[in-house]
């Protein structure tokens, strides 16, 4: 494991799709483990998890979070949202600094559609947030307010704080509302003036990842697409670079 950066924080943010590639042909997490490792973040933020399948007993389909810490991310936190009976999936976060303390909180609005937004902070003081939004607008906009209350209450105003996932916010309309309900900015458009297209992985099209963050200075944002990215999940990932002061 390379150390933790004490000068920056190297963040990623990915939805695995359950470790299989856009066509659900094949299991790819090796692959992915693999791809993840080569950025080096210091944290990196999961989206669509295996947290257990009891179809399945090796590590690589269920318990995916260890999986993928291995060696590398010793610190970790899983938030379980969807569960049926084989299993269950939700949200992760790998991290190289240890966490203070970490909650995931239920923000589903039907039951059909399970979700959950996982909140922690590291021993550098950033608050650090797990997000995957739901399929329809007045989903996405009843999580983006309990999403607001959630920090409200528990994320101090002056904190420095990270909000990575999956918005699921294809035509961008939430953005600006995301923007203005929690006092953010999200990284790659305030370097390239646009929302970063991260979906599909093959040939991205549409905006629906995001990182925002607050109290922190942004050094470097960045779509990961092309090889091996193109040909793994049905997202691209993201990666950004922020000053730690």
């Amino acid at each position: 494991m390379t150390p933790p950066s004490t000068t920056s924080l190297q963040i990623c943010s990915y939805n695995i799709h359950k470790g299989f590639s856009t066509s659900n042909r094949h299991f790819l997490l090796d692959d992915i483990r693999e791809a993840i490792r080569a950025i080096d973040a210091d944290v990196v933020f999961l989206q669509e998890v295996m947290g257990e399948n009891k179809q399945r007993s090796d590590k690589s389909s269920s318990n995916q979070f260890e999986f993928l810490a291995d060696s590398i991310w010793p610190h970790y936190a899983y938030g379980r949202n969807a569960i049926y009976d084989q299993g269950h999936h939700g949200n992760a976060i790998l991290s190289k600094h240890s966490f203070l303390l970490f909650e995931n909180y239920n923000v589903s609005r039907w039951n059909f559609s399970r979700r959950g937004v996982l909140l922690g902070q590291v021993s550098t003081g950033i608050y650090l947030v797990c997000v995957h939004f739901g399929l329809f607008a007045a989903e996405r906009k009843a999580q983006l307010d309990a999403l607001a209350e959630i920090l409200k209450r528990f994320v101090p105003r002056d904190a420095p704080l990270i909000i990575a996932g999956d918005f699921n916010d294809w035509t961008g309309r939430l953005n600006p509302l995301i923007k203005e309900k929690l006092h953010v900015k999200e990284a790659y458009s305030e370097i390239f003036g646009k929302l970063p297209k991260t979906f599909p992985g093959m040939m991205p099209l549409l905006p629906t990842d995001r990182i925002y963050f607050r109290n922190l200075q942004l050094e470097s944002a960045t779509v990961l697409s092309g090889s091996p990215w193109r040909r793994l999940s049905d997202h691209c990932a993201l990666s950004a670079r922020f000053a730690l002061t």
